[in-house]
């Protein structure tokens, strides 16, 4: 029974991680790269009306 309590331990440990390790690599791979390209978008927002309404100063 021992052994058995260890390899259930050290096997839920290891899912853990794994679980743990494959959220991670998702954020970064697909959620950072979405999320960068919505602040560049922003920002390009920003800059046009910026513009706009200093060139109808003018």
């Amino acid at each position: 029974m021992k052994k058995f309590g260890q390899g259930f331990l050290i096997g839920a440990l290891a899912t853990a991680g794994a679980t743990v390790g494959a959220l991670f690599s998702f954020k970064k791979t697909v959620v950072e790269p979405i999320e960068n390209q919505e602040e560049k978008v922003e920002e390009n927002r920003k800059r046009a009306l910026r513009k706009q309404r200093s060139s109808h100063l003018q």
